[in-house]
């Protein structure tokens, strides 16, 4: 048998799927810096865009299956927003590095210089075109979910354990609308850290008493973490 190319032999092992057409699993760990470097070499190169879409919609319809089949009791907020942690560019990147994928994937030279087999955008993107991938070769859901879900279902149980599928500002202004004339609002009253790892501080105000402080990476979170110091107030832990 032909030896595969650059070790991909060895990330079939890693990700438990042999291929059929191995020229998929090659697409998709290649980057279009790649191919556009090869192509004032006259060589067309295929890249993983193209199954990056495609991967989007797999993830997506495997993801939002399980969490409709496993969580019964959650609406469909709270459903949507763990998918959205369970399938945002952050969590893909992890499940990328854990793989390893980058040592796999073929980069142009900039890309190569400005450390892209670590840069979380460039995993994310080919953990989709992964994905398709396997979809594509295998003709059916059932092997792309046998190698997706034992790394996707720790994610959504710590999001889920960790309460951060509820929305605590809704919630809080549920509860205030209960009395006419409440007034809640939420103050900015720091933000620190430099553009690329920001942290902002939040007050929830009612009726211009603080009830609530809240940290976050973004004005959201630090206001949906002041909600949920607030709540605590009205008896909800």
């Amino acid at each position: 048998m032909e030896k595969l190319p650059r070790g991909l032999e060895k990330f079939e092992e890693l990700i438990g799927y042999k291929y059929n057409d191995i020229s998929l699993l090659e697409t998709a760990l290649t980057h279009s810096s790649y191919a556009n470097e090869m192509k004032p070499k006259g060589v067309s190169v295929k890249f993983n865009e193209r199954l990056e879409f495609l991967g989007d919609s797999v993830l997506s319809i495997i993801v939002s299956d399980y969490l409709f089949r496993h969580y019964p009791e959650l609406p469909e907020g709270d459903l949507t927003r763990i998918r959205a942690s369970a399938v945002c560019e952050k969590t893909l990147g992890k499940l990328a590095l854990e793989l390893e994928l980058g040592k796999y994937m073929r980069l142009g030279v900039g890309e190569e210089k400005s450390n892209g087999r670590e840069r979380v955008s460039i995993l994310a993107d080919a953990f989709e075109a992964l994905l398709a991938s396997i979809y594509i070769d295998s003709g059916s859901r059932d092997a792309v979910e046998k190698f997706l879900m034992p790394r996707v279902k720790p994610e959504i149980k710590q999001f889920v354990e960790n309460g951060q599928n509820r929305d605590y500002k809704t919630l809080l202004q549920q509860i205030v609308q209960q009395e006419r004339g409440e007034r809640l609002e939420y103050v900015l009253i720091g933000e620190s850290g430099p553009d690329h790892d920001k942290c902002f501080t939040v007050e929830a105000h009612l009726n211009s008493n603080v009830i609530g402080h809240g940290k976050g990476r973004s004005k959201r979170e630090a206001e949906q973490m002041a909600a949920k110091e607030a709540l605590v107030l009205f008896g909800d832990k």
